[in-house]
């Protein structure tokens, strides 16, 4: 495998331009959605008939059968696609060596479900022969996108709980469980910047830095940001957007994020940046953001954490703190609609470990349809997700030096190496497009608006 600069493994295809590592499993095209629905609404009539019930418990029985009818027929569904691609494997002892001896016996020549592998590894008893990142470019190899009782179980007690309620609370302590873990935590594969969002890469010589300047330059830009605007950033994260936009384009920015360590940070870097007078940042949740009203309003990967149930509302919430001559500029991160097996695994690994409670990781489709549901015109939307895998991979390859390695197992223990997981899973999921990420420039759908400040005549 290559080698980038800063001693990392280059992600397979960006640099050779060779045919890339894969198997595309068209879930989403193969799927009986007649038959799914049949079962939904025929088994609760079924049940309700064979049990001799009045008309009336239809709803119950439908309401109780729902979840287990649905998980049922997906497991079944994920079961015969797994089976077409085969389970058998010699490969599996190039890639994995086995601490477990139960393990070891299980798959000494089968194919490891990936949610087996993973929960594995990070208890320690399976490790890989190669970097992490090399031999999840050969997962086919050796694993399967199985969908097991622990997605199952993870589904009904925890994901569709979060995604029913997304109370106050319950974000709060998501968020405030996974962003004040620590800033060295961060540090170590976000570097100096601390930016949590995607790069832009203008070529692959560039540093991590130079990707996420590109940025943060690209931000400004397209938000057409000027001296004396009143910039509202909404999670912030640890202040970078704020600060680059007070100092670099004399704004009175705004940061608002759940995350105590988070605000600790961004206001050190103000004091050092000198620009303290010209930030200020909001220790609270989104709903409780005083309606105050901005010039321009950005919104990096914060919006998929308020979830499905809140989306319209939060569009709404914005549009009412937006000036009518103002741009609101979100960036937002998402699941393809056109899914596939590796979509929902990674989803669900996702969901558990790296980002709990973000279940408006859509389709920019849905994106698209809320934005306009809640009066905004969207100017403009460009796709960034390769973008974003040389982003990740250059996370991976700060969090993976030795020195790193080291002091954070020492402190963080397990989830240490599930984030050894996430930044080369990711790096592969971002590159294959199971995932991506967009930037749409927005402003309010009204008459009066000048749209022509936005226009640009292009050279080619």
């Amino acid at each position: 495998m290559e080698r980038i600069q800063n001693g990392g493994p280059r992600a397979n295809g960006f640099s050779s331009r060779k045919m890339l590592k894969g198997i595309d499993q068209l879930a989403w095209q193969r799927i009986s959605y007649k038959a799914l629905f049949a079962l939904l609404f025929a088994t609760p009539a079924l049940v309700q008939y064979g049990l001799g019930l009045p008309f009336w418990c239809y709803p119950i029985a439908f309401a109780i059968l729902f979840l287990p009818v649905f998980g049922i027929f997906m497991m079944a569904f994920n079961r015969m696609c797994v089976a077409e691609y085969g389970v058998q494997s010699t490969n599996v002892s190039r890639f994995i060596d086995f601490s477990d001896p139960t393990l070891a016996s299980k798959y000494a020549n089968k194919k490891i479900p990936m949610e087996v592998l993973y929960e594995a590894y990070a208890d320690g008893k399976l490790d890989f022969k190669c970097d992490v990142l090399e031999a999840l470019e050969n997962r086919h190899l050796f694993s399967t996108f199985e969908l097991t009782f622990d997605h199952i179980r993870f589904l009904i007690y925890n994901f569709i709980p979060e995604l029913i309620f997304h109370s106050k609370i319950q974000d709060a302590e998501q968020v405030c469980d996974h962003y004040d873990r620590g800033n060295d935590f961060y540090e170590a594969f976000l570097g100096p910047m601390m930016i949590y969002t995607s790069g832009i890469c203008r070529n692959e010589s560039e540093t991590l830095e130079e990707m996420q300047s590109n940025k943060l330059k690209m931000v400004g830009e397209k938000c057409q940001m000027r001296e004396g605007d009143r910039h509202l950033d909404i999670g912030c994260g640890w202040g970078t957007l704020v600060n680059y936009a007070a100092e670099n384009h004399g704004t009175h920015s705004t940061g608002v994020t759940l995350a105590k360590r988070q605000i600790e940070w961004g206001q050190g870097v103000a004091e050092k940046k000198q620009v303290g007078s010209r930030i200020k940042f909001l220790c609270m949740d989104y709903r409780d953001i005083p309606n105050t009203k901005y010039d321009k309003i950005t919104c990096l990967e914060m919006a998929e954490h308020v979830g499905v149930k809140n989306f319209q509302s939060f569009l709404a919430q914005v549009r009412d703190m937006l000036e009518d001559d103002g741009i609101f500029f979100l960036q937002i991160a998402g699941l393809r609609r056109t899914w596939q097996w590796e979509d929902f695994i990674w989803g669900l690994f996702m969901a558990k470990y790296i980002f709990p409670g973000a279940d408006a990781s859509c389709p920019l489709g849905w994106i698209v349809t809320e934005l306009e549901r809640a009066g905004f015109e969207i100017h403009s939307s460009e796709t960034i997700g390769v973008h974003y895998s040389l982003t990740i991979n250059r996370w991976y390859d700060n969090w993976m030096k030795p020195a790193n390695q080291a002091a954070m197992t020492e402190k963080y223990g397990r989830i240490v190496r599930i984030w050894n997981i996430f930044l080369a899973w990711s790096t592969i999921i971002a590159r294959q497009g199971n995932s991506t990420c967009t930037q749409l420039v927005c402003h309010k759908n009204l008459n009066v608006y000048d749209r022509l400040k936005l226009f640009k005549v292009k050279s080619n």
